[in-house]
């Protein structure tokens, strides 16, 4: 597929995450990229992605190998979701949290994500707000950096502020923790701060979590029934924890407002072209997709016209980068652009590492 690449809208410590174009199509999408000497952690997200599909899970758009500035760099192709991330839309959420029915909404997505991860052998080891993208139809799952078969054996991942404590104790790492995580990812929805909120050093964390016997404390203002639901996803014993189906059918997301929530998630609705409306929405860079945020508009609007406000930006867009030129990523001679490696130069360099 002949790309080209835009902005920068996220950068970590040896990938940067671009906004990009198909030259054929016009489709809009991210691309995530690194050096393919340093690519084994995407190259491990790729194979993942690539084996699986869900509207609640940020899609899979392909990769590839390219030179750039005499470098080759392997790119992973992603949907693109211009709202960026729930952490985003919880902090510019007015008093800085969501409110409950909004919680309710996410809750449910991200648990259809998960209950579709699970029963198809997946672990994703890092549910956080940061690693959930919004868009208009609601939460999607993306960052697949830390993901394994539940049966695979290997070192600890994720983000010590959601770890479990089995995963604390560096014990084991499965279904159940993706749930303990869920419940964290519940509370900075509700408090906008972080699970365990009087505790910032990652070995204090670590040691509060797999150790002390303590739970995060859970918001006051939820309701009995959201705090019930906490309960169930914030047990100590993995064993004793609700699994992503049961925790579907918990009162606290079934219902009259289950009908709402359902009615506010259809299949796509991510801008695919750079004609789409509102495909120039700010993004922010940050580790995963993160964007600007609009508040949401509260009232007794219906879910799906909440999520709407929630995801979209007023106003003129504001980008990091002042250059607003495309980079061609197939054109020969360019210094600066990316050149696309041929079939078989491809394969060698990927077997390569």
């Amino acid at each position: 597929m002949d790309w080209t690449r835009g902005h920068t809208i996220g950068r970590g410590s040896t990938a940067t995450v671009s906004v990009a174009t198909s030259i054929q199509s016009g489709d809009v999408f991210a691309v995530k990229s690194v050096e393919l000497s340093q690519s084994g952690f995407l190259q491990r997200e790729q194979k993942i992605l690539s084996s699986i599909i869900s509207p609640f899970i940020v899609s899979y758009k392909g990769c590839d190998v390219t030179r750039k500035n005499n470098k080759v760099m392997y790119n992973l192709f992603l949907e693109y979701m211009p709202s960026g991330s729930l952490s985003n839309a919880i902090h510019a959420h007015d008093g800085g949290r969501l409110d409950e029915s909004l919680i309710r909404i996410f809750t449910y997505q991200i648990l259809q994500g998960l209950d579709y991860l699970h029963l198809n052998g997946l672990v994703h080891c890092d549910i956080k707000s940061s690693n959930i993208l919004v868009a208009q139809s609601g939460a999607k799952i993306a960052d697949f950096g830390c993901a394994k078969r539940v049966e695979q054996q290997g070192p600890i991942a994720g983000t010590p502020m959601f770890m479990a404590p089995e995963v604390a104790r560096g014990e084991e790492q499965g279904f159940a923790s993706d749930i303990w995580a869920l419940g964290c990812t519940v509370i900075e929805m509700a408090s906008g701060g972080t699970p365990w909120h009087n505790v910032s050093d990652p070995v204090s964390i670590i040691y509060r979590a797999g150790y002390s016997g303590h739970l995060p404390e859970f918001p006051c203002c939820l309701s009995e029934q959201a705090r019930d639901f906490l309960d169930k996803c914030l047990r100590g014993d993995p064993k004793e924890r609700w699994t992503a189906s049961q925790l579907l059918e918990h009162p606290f997301l079934v219902g009259e407002f289950n009908k709402q929530i359902q009615e506010s998630t259809p299949s796509s609705t991510s801008p695919t072209s750079i004609l789409d409306q509102g495909i120039w929405n700010s993004l922010d860079e940050s580790e995963s997709l993160e964007s600007l945020v609009l508040v949401s508009s509260g009232g007794e609007s219906s879910a799906g016209e909440r999520i709407r406000g929630l995801s979209l930006l007023s106003g003129e867009p504001s980008w990091d980068c002042d250059d607003q030129n495309w980079i061609t990523a197939r054109e020969g001679g360019s210094e600066e652009g990316d050149t696309v490696m041929d079939d078989i130069e491809y394969k060698d360099q990927v077997a390569g590492w």
